[in-house]
């Protein structure tokens, strides 16, 4: 009897020694699945916001919580003095779970509240873990839940949008830092200011970052503590909705970073000991806690806890109507040290006892809701190991994502400027590591994120530039740094793009060259905000550098989002000549042709094609974009044969020193 391979063992057949592992963890997954919905749908289980946490009904209000070593549970608030009376106790109704009900009179909109957990040797003040709206106060600092149930709930205008098949070109956005003044912004500024922006940028979806409520602002809301309720330092909810509503309207799919991989160790706040014990979403002892995060790691075998996250991400997409995730840590989920110290070198590293296979089965089980909930819905896995099968369908084997995040890019970038001198650099290693990606899978590609935008780290630009940012960024300032890193900076970005593996992201003001990196007020910078802002003053300025590179990546987006270029799956290598340092790859119709040489330009270089005619449609040296317009792009350039009509065909351009441009190919008229 022939062996049963699945499709991502078929397609790669290094897999199969492995081939069991991957049976046997699709088996799990599948038996897993049955156990939690009895056979029904995974949409219909993750429902338990429906079920847990504060509802006003038609008799009044009830709310449920799960805490299985909770002796007492009260409900304190506004309403009742912040004391425990016998009317706001809970009762025990089977399974960890406790339930009350009250009048519809005891509770207001707006009203806040918390609870008083009891257990066997002690109680202690939380957030409800469903609370669906947490605020802080002004003055001490302290967050409560609040009841939130307006008389009129939010009428969707665009509650049809459906994302379109077009690769995602994401802009990622943080909405606190996204405006100009040293303060935290709101939703309702993000969706006058930057979604115009956005939209006349040529970026087709959002990536918004720190969404679900977080107790410490300079987290970048990694460190969760309510993961249903939207952060309300930028606003209310129905503001965020307001948001995604009118982003849709413009044709722009909105996805946040979602944290299922460590919650903060708060206890009033968060999940941490919420029933009095660690182990109650978590894992007990040091396998519970991450050595790196200063957090809590969730125990991802435990139903009760499956419930809770996989309930969690069809909240998001049903109250919300987010377009998808972007997983954050999926590395320190998938292996049981988190990923550390390890190379992922051999095929080994991704299927022997390090791999957390209750993580992957948590995975499978995601990817296939968020299908239910939205067939359109994007799943991104940040994950720098790279495990075979990441981001494959669960049909072949794989957990199940859409795409992972291409996170060598950034790092082979800052590698390269920080270890190589200009004629060093190797077009075919650039080459290599653009277009370095498992066959079954798409990546999202990008030079640089908000990970290198943060202090202690450097952007793309400072690290070419570095402190000429503050001293010659004006048009009348001539200075040769800061031309050979608006050069680069476009060069760099224009490989990255085109060449992109299915999706591609820039993080908010990367496209222009920020001068300033990113730093959360915190003690040990006087609890400034002047680091968590972005300057798009200096971006429209036409009397400063900045602006080129704007313009530069505003006509490169919609470039490639007009075009669809990233629907052509291949990238065929045309020219990588080491000594010239010359790279030419085409997509589709369009030729990409890079110099990356600091001092030599070539006049009538030679690039191998087949017999056609080509129109330049950008220019990294177009003076508009801080360029010195030695390219005419008004001409068209046509193919010639080196010797008879059949024989090699070559186009020949003028290539300046530090250059990139793009052509189309064009249809050559027929002779009547």
């Amino acid at each position: 009897m022939k062996k049963y391979l699945p499709k991502l063992v078929q397609d790669d057949p290094w897999l199969e020694p492995f081939s069991n592992i991957i049976s046997d963890r699709m088996i799990v997954a599948e038996r897993k699945e049955k156990e939690l919905t009895g056979g029904k749908s995974l949409y219909d289980f993750a429902s338990g916001y429906l079920y847990f946490g504060l509802h006003k009904t038609p008799q009044g209000w009830t709310m449920r919580e799960w805490a299985p070593n909770a002796t007492h549970i009260y409900l304190v608030g506004t309403f009742n003095n912040w004391e425990e009376h016998a009317e706001y106790s809970f009762a025990h109704i089977g399974h960890g779970v406790w339930e009350l009900n009250l009048a519809e009179s005891a509770l207001r909109h707006e009203d806040l509240y918390a609870l008083h957990v009891h257990w066997s040797v002690n109680f202690g003040k939380r957030i409800p873990a469903w609370a669906k709206r947490v605020v802080q106060d002004e003055e001490t600092k302290m967050f409560n839940a609040q009841v939130w149930a307006p008389e009129q709930p939010y009428v969707w205008k665009h509650a049809d949008f459906e994302r379109t098949d077009e690769p995602p070109l994401i802009y990622e956005a943080h909405v606190g830092m996204a405006g100009e003044e040293p303060r935290v912004h709101t939703y309702k500024e993000f969706r006058e200011l930057m979604l115009p922006r956005i939209k006349e940028n040529g970026y087709n979806t959002i990536q918004l970052m720190a969404i679900p409520e977080h107790p410490y602002y300079g987290s970048f809301g990694y460190h969760v503590s309510s993961f249903f309720a939207a952060s309300s330092r930028f606003g209310t909810p129905d503001e965020l909705r307001e948001l995604i509503d009118e982003a849709h309207g413009m044709g722009i799919a909105v996805i946040i970073d979602l944290v299922h991989s460590h919650a903060v160790k708060n206890e009033v706040e968060g999940l941490g000991k919420y029933d009095g014990t660690r182990f109650q979403f978590f894992h007990d002892g040091p396998k519970g806690e991450h050595p790196a995060w200063d957090s809590y790691c969730f125990n991802y075998g435990k139903n009760e806890v499956l419930h809770f996250l996989l309930s969690n991400i069809k909240f998001w997409m049903e109250e919300y109507r987010f377009d998808g995730f972007r997983f954050d840590g999926v590395t320190s989920m998938l292996y049981f040290n988190h990923g550390l110290e390890i190379a992922f070198t051999n095929y080994g590293d991704y299927f022997n006892a390090n791999v957390d296979h209750e993580a992957t089965t948590y995975f499978k089980m995601a990817n296939k809701l968020m299908k239910q909930v939205n067939p359109k819905s994007i799943s991104i896995a940040e994950d720098m190991s790279g495990m075979p099968g990441l981001a494959a369908p669960v049909e072949y084997g794989g957990l199940g994502f859409d795409y992972r995040m291409a996170m060598g890019m950034p790092d082979f970038w800052i590698k390269v400027i920080k270890e190589k001198a200009d004629e060093d650099w190797d077009v075919g290693d650039i080459f290599y590591q653009l277009t370095s990606k498992r066959l079954e899978e798409k990546v999202v590609s990008y030079s640089e994120s908000h990970d290198q935008a943060l202090v202690g780290d450097k952007t793309i630009i400072f690290r070419l530039i570095d402190k000429e940012m503050y001293f010659s960024m004006r048009k009348d300032q001539p200075n040769l740094i800061v031309d050979r890193g608006i050069a680069l900076h476009k060069m760099i970005r224009l490989a990255t793009a085109s060449s992109a593996g299915g999706a591609y992201l820039n993080f908010m003001g990367n496209e222009f060259g920020h001068p300033e990196w990113i730093d959360f007020p915190r003690e040990g910078n006087n609890w400034s905000f002047n680091h968590a802002r972005r300057i798009w003053s200096i971006a429209d300025d036409p009397e400063l550098k900045f602006h080129w590179l704007y313009d530069f990546d505003k006509e490169m987006v919609q470039l490639i989002n007009e075009n669809r270029i990233l629907t052509v799956p291949s990238v065929d290598l045309v020219v990588d000549n080491k000594p010239d340092q010359v790279l030419v790859y085409h997509r589709g119709l369009f030729l990409f042709v890079f110099n990356f040489s600091p001092d030599k330009s070539y006049a009538d270089y030679g690039i191998p094609l087949g017999a056609g005619k080509y129109k330049v449609v950008l220019s990294t040296d177009s003076g508009r974009f801080g360029g010195f317009d030695r390219i005419d792009e008004e001409i068209s350039y046509y193919t010639m044969p080196s010797a008879g009509v059949n024989s090699q065909h070559f186009l020949k351009l003028y290539l300046p020193a530090r250059t990139a441009m793009v052509l189309k190919k064009v249809d050559i008229p027929k002779a009547k």
